[in-house]
């Protein structure tokens, strides 16, 4: 690729450059994790409404130099700012210029590309997550890790994390677990899974399209689709495990999905029970008060849209500036400054002591500590539409659900006669076999007994 005259200098945080129709910021922070700052959202934000209003512009493409595509927000340059009354309004417009430039680019009138080819957390997963083409590689490394330093997932993980399939949105925003790899293109937080090697092919194929099409980019990004290889592990959010993560993280209140984990801690398959006796003492780590706000937010954020998501969570960010929990400070102070091994003091030190009163300090319309929250001001030329940030990834598990019902409907059915009922499906999106697979075991009844597999619909 080469560098355009549109930002020659190569020390700047964030390089922009042309090549052909193709349009690309580089995130240039790498000692940094390329963490994104607000000088980085200073640049990005003109840069990308003048490519947007261009007709030169055909493409967009997001990449990171260095282990990371972005690992998150300069937060302790926030709470730096957040102590004090006389620059807590830096600290809440930090976050302002966050949530519009991510609402911005899931708004590009370009088709947009973003390349995870690293460390992609927090912050860097807002410019990322409404790409119609997300692209991981074996070195993506994926989380909200927010409940770790007293905080909420942002950056619209309100919207996307409750969009995602059963409750793996919700258990990743209460733990800030990890995904990796081809995990995070299994649950739809990538469309695509590539070898990283490739990425230098993609972007040369990419740049030699005139007018490209998102049909086109799907093909040209699908033809370097790495399959998974015979000894390749599965994830460790499948089968049994998966079914009991649903299980127990579907409740609407912490409490609720602590008492299911203690349970499941006892269950006779061992995989179940150490996954369960793990995410308790994963939720024990984190801060209570962020536990509940957390899911307070992901179960409104599935009823709205993405505009209304962000303002939500812009009243929470600034609820949170404002001093609504002390677990903000203290949780940044503990991981990133300190960085104790232990768990922080956070006060509540209980997720029953955080009460309904501190709860609506973060979303009650009436509350002293979101009043700094601003309304969220975007270009005039934005559409408002709402982002379909899984149109390019994996069939959804109720889309296969429904399909596999509808074959099962007269009663059961050979898995060769299944696929074959699937093929159009299976044909649309490499990776969907082994998703309906996964699907099927944990979802219906299957018997290997007869020399052939024999599917059953097991009512729900």
């Amino acid at each position: 690729m080469s560098t355009s005259t549109e930002a020659p200098q190569l020390d700047q945080p964030v390089l922009f450059q042309s090549n052909g129709h193709v349009r690309t910021y580089v995130l240039n922070r790498a000692k940094k994790l390329n963490a994104l700052n607000g000088e980085m959202i200073n640049l990005l934000r003109p840069q990308l409404e003048l490519w947007s209003k261009s007709d030169l512009c055909r493409m967009i493409i997001g990449t990171g130099l260095g282990r990371a595509f972005c690992a998150g927000g300069d937060v302790a340059t926030v709470l730096k700012d957040s102590l004090s009354k006389a620059t807590r309004p830096a600290a809440i417009q930090f976050f302002k210029d966050e949530f519009e430039l991510d609402y911005i680019l899931s708004q590009l009138p370009r088709p947009y590309v973003a390349v995870l080819d690293g460390i992609t957390m927090g912050g860097g997963v807002g410019l990322a997550i409404t790409a119609p083409f997300r692209v991981a590689t074996e070195k993506t490394v994926f989380a909200m890790p927010e409940t770790k330093i007293g905080y909420c997932p942002d950056v619209g993980a309100s919207y996307f994390l409750s969009r995602l399939d059963g409750e793996v949105g919700t258990y990743l925003a209460l733990t800030s677990e990890t995904l990796v790899g081809r995990e995070v293109f299994e649950h739809g937080l990538a469309t695509h899974y590539i070898p990283s090697r490739s990425i230098p092919t993609l972007l040369a194929h990419l740049a030699e399209f005139e007018y490209p099409s998102f049909a086109q980019i799907h093909r040209t990004i699908e033809e370097l689709h790495a399959e998974r290889s015979p000894d390749e592990p599965s994830g460790k959010l499948m089968g049994v495990v998966r079914q009991a993560l649903d299980s127990t993280f579907r409740h609407d209140s912490v409490e609720e999905i602590l008492e299911s984990l203690e349970t499941l801690s006892s269950s006779p398959d061992t995989c179940v029970s150490g996954w369960a006796m793990k995410s308790l003492e994963t939720l024990h780590m984190r801060s209570p008060t962020s536990l509940k706000v957390t899911l307070s937010a992901i179960r409104r954020g599935k009823s709205m849209t993405l505009l209304e998501a962000l303002q939500m969570e812009m009243g929470i960010a600034a609820a949170y500036c404002s001093g609504a929990s002390p677990d903000f400070r203290v949780g940044i102070n503990a991981v990133l400054v300190d960085k104790i091994q232990g768990r922080p003091v956070w006060s509540p030190d209980k997720v029953e002591d955080v009460s309904s009163e501190i709860l609506d300090r973060f979303f009650s319309e009436g509350s002293v500590y979101r009043s700094a929250a601003p309304q969220l001001s975007l270009p005039d030329y934005l559409k408002n539409r709402d982002p379909e940030p899984m149109a390019f990834a994996l069939p959804t598990e109720s889309e296969i659900l429904n399909t596999i019902k509808s074959s099962c409907e007269s009663g059961p059915v050979a898995l060769s006669e299944l696929l074959s009922d699937m093929e159009g499906l299976i044909k649309r999106k490499l990776g969907t076999k082994e998703k309906i697979l996964d699907i099927m075991h944990r979802r219906c009844e299957v018997d290997d007994s007869r020399g052939t597999t024999i599917v059953t619909w097991k009512e729900q």
